[in-house]
């Protein structure tokens, strides 16, 4: 079995992204292209590590099921390391979104089989195979807000999780609050867009500057927000604030787009990148993704 040098927490699952090119008006029909890929906060910023030469493994829920099946194989194709996921009897996830010229129009997520298996996902970190009480796992952890506000709660104190680089990104606007118990935790780092930076403070921001700043004055040891065709800006407690242009692209996908930004920022800094050269290298990557034509991984 393949050793991990990081874990992505959370949720993996079938991506079903249909995309139009032009403007999308409601109850319309219109051409455009469907696609199925492997997606998921954690799976998506597991394929962008891998795709960068790091060896990411998912601790996630998985269905017995054919579509499940057929995910793992495709995961593991990825170069993304399948064996510690859960497998169950639930139907695997999925998620649906149709995006059009101006983005995203509408998303449903159905991560009901994850949520369903609650902390079962978290068994490797202390039944010995990647952490034992005592000696906890020491690495990276990308953490996904897909799992239950009661879960990510629990995982603000446990022990399993003293040692980790607990990078977390909330799965959508919808569900940033599940994140508040973290902002504890000494190794968290939290990567999100200026609307649920706003959430998570209760007050709206200006920029991306002010949204970090406001998450580090809440309690956040550290924050990454990201503000679309804007910029970006990190912040922490014992430095100053940064803030990164974005790249000017044509968008062609959106869904991601902030998976691909703090998968490429993790790993420029395992790499030993300065803040600045990580908050760059992950704006030029967000850029470069979302220019992509629809169907590119």
């Amino acid at each position: 079995m393949t050793t991990p040098d990081i874990l992505c927490i959370g949720s993996v699952l079938w991506d079903i992204i249909g995309r139009t090119r032009g403007a999308l008006r409601s109850r319309g029909d219109v051409a455009g292209q469907i696609t199925r890929l492997p997606g998921g906060v954690a799976m998506n910023i597991a394929m962008t590590l891998a795709r960068f030469g790091m060896r990411p493994a998912v601790l996630t829920a998985i269905g017995r099921d054919a579509e499940g099946r057929e995910l793992i194989e495709a995961v593991r194709h990825l170069g993304v390391i399948p064996d510690f996921a859960l497998r169950t009897d639930r139907p695997t996830d999925r998620y649906m979104a149709i995006e059009d010229a101006g983005g995203l129009v509408a998303a449903i997520a159905d991560a009901h089989t994850l949520e369903a298996c609650d902390d079962a996902i978290l068994a490797p970190l202390t039944d010995g195979r990647l952490g034992r009480p005592g000696a906890p796992w020491r690495g990276p952890i990308a953490l996904d807000g897909n799992l239950t506000a009661d879960l990510l709660g629990r995982i603000a104190g446990a022990p399993a999780f003293d040692g980790a680089d607990l990078r977390v990104a909330p799965a959508s606007p919808g569900k940033a609050e599940r994140l508040l118990p973290l902002l504890a935790h000494p190794g968290t780092v939290l990567y999100v867009n200026r609307q649920e930076a706003s959430l998570l403070t209760g007050r709206d921001h200006s920029d991306s500057r002010a949204a970090a700043e406001a998450l580090v004055a809440a309690g956040a040891p550290r924050a990454l927000v990201t503000d679309g065709a804007r910029d970006a800006s990190d912040a922490r407690l014992d430095a100053p604030t940064l803030t990164v242009a974005a790249h000017p692209v044509q968008a062609r996908r959106v869904t991601g787009a902030g998976d691909t930004f703090m998968a490429a920022h993790l790993f420029a800094e395992t790499r030993g990148a300065t803040r600045p050269e990580a908050l760059t290298r992950a704006q030029a990557a967000a850029a470069a993704y979302v220019a992509q034509d629809e169907g590119t991984p």
